[in-house]
């Protein structure tokens, strides 16, 4: 590969590209469905592994699970996490600790490599109060080994990034109680939920230290934001506050900081500029999503970037790819050069990957005429 498309990531993030911009799209779904089917990869891509497939198309990676790798959960040396299986399709994990217990049931479907939750880890305020404990008995470790053994593995398809762990409300309804479930706690159960909020928040500044410490400096907070679920009432009230103090930290230390937002975010936006956020992540405009471009751009303004903007739904065929190269257009002239140019927020299964060549194009011709200049 001609260009270091690490080395143009940062310059991108950091501002000191010139102008120039990235073409970052992520294409791991179309892979890993493929894998999990056991199907072999069209040609020209048959025999090839992810990054092999990056390279072919000329274009970045965004390395989210393979530095992540590199920062460690440490729990409390008493904590016991015990597997059983309860069918030929559903696992049960006891977390066992000082605290009392947890325990999650999850069920493997012939359909996808994610398993369904069938029993959350906290579905009492006893198993709250363990998740509490367990937060507030965490600890982080840096893994500099692996960090250079994947650098020597990837090294020029994208700078090292991660994403952290998600924040207070997204935490109860992704990772430990599902929405509804969460939504009930928090009206029901302030005191109990504010506890936890606080150990998360304690748990993930020791994070931060970690990561201040280490070279990754672009850093996402995968929080999945969608409006559907977390209200402007609960984004303000607790959202907010989190991702700025988080923010301020992360930047003190030199970060490129950015947050995933990938529902609906339509009532959000206008607060995107107050979170102290360098950019956002996997905003999906219209028809995928339910704003358009110029919407996002409007809320965005002059000093935050956006990563990605094409709707993953134009690398399919049921949109002709005229549609889908006016629309990376469209995005370069809103956005550049604060943009990192991307799929909002993957390419499915079922999309085409020579589209992926067609916006690869388009980007280097961009990037040429902003090299000769005027």
């Amino acid at each position: 590969m001609d260009t270091d498309l690490a080395e143009l990531h940062r310059d991108v993030v950091f501002g000191r590209a010139g102008g120039k911009i990235l073409w970052q799209p992520r294409i791991l779904c179309w892979y890993e469905d493929r894998r999990f089917r056991g199907e072999e990869l069209p040609e020209p891509y048959a025999g090839m592994d992810l990054y092999e497939i990056y390279r072919s198309l000329r274009c970045s990676a965004r390395l989210y699970d393979e530095y992540n790798s590199c920062f460690r959960r440490v729990e409390h040396p008493a904590v016991r996490i015990e597997t059983r299986a309860l069918s030929e399709t559903d696992t049960e994990t006891r977390i066992r600790t000082p605290a009392g217990d947890q325990t999650a049931v999850h069920r493997r479907t012939s359909t996808s490599s994610h398993p369904i939750t069938l029993k959350w880890e906290v579905e009492s305020m006893a198993e709250l109060h363990v998740a509490t404990w367990r937060e507030e008995n965490t600890d982080w470790e840096w893994d500099r080994d692996r960090f250079d053994a994947w650098r020597a593995k990837v090294g020029d398809l994208g700078a090292p990034t991660m994403y952290m762990p998600r924040m207070n409300v997204q935490s109860l309804y992704v990772e430990k109680m599902g929405v509804e479930s969460a939504v009930f706690a928090l009206y029901e159960h302030p005191a109990e939920v504010a506890a936890y909020f606080r150990a998360l928040d304690e748990s993930h500044d020791r994070l931060i230290d970690v990561i201040n410490a280490s070279p990754v400096d672009i850093v996402n907070f995968g929080e999945n934001v969608h409006a559907g679920t977390l209200s402007p009432d609960l984004f303000l009230r607790y959202h907010l506050p989190a991702c700025r103090r988080r923010a301020d930290r992360l930047h003190a230390a030199g970060k490129f900081v950015s947050s995933h937002w990938d529902g609906d975010v339509k009532p959000l936006l206008p607060y995107a500029g107050e979170t102290g956020l360098d950019g956002i992540e996997a905003i999906t405009p219209k028809p995928q999503g339910d704003v358009t471009l110029e919407e996002v751009r409007e809320a965005l303004g002059d000093g935050m970037f956006l990563l990605d903007g094409i709707p993953a739904v134009y690398f399919d065929d049921t949109y002709p790819v005229e549609t889908l190269a006016a629309c990376a257009e469209r995005v370069i002239e809103l956005f550049a050069p604060r943009l990192v140019l991307g799929i909002s927020d993957e390419i499915s299964s079922t999309g085409d990957l020579e589209r992926v060549r067609v916006v690869g194009e388009i980007v280097d011709r961009y990037n040429a005429g902003v090299e000769a200049g005027p």
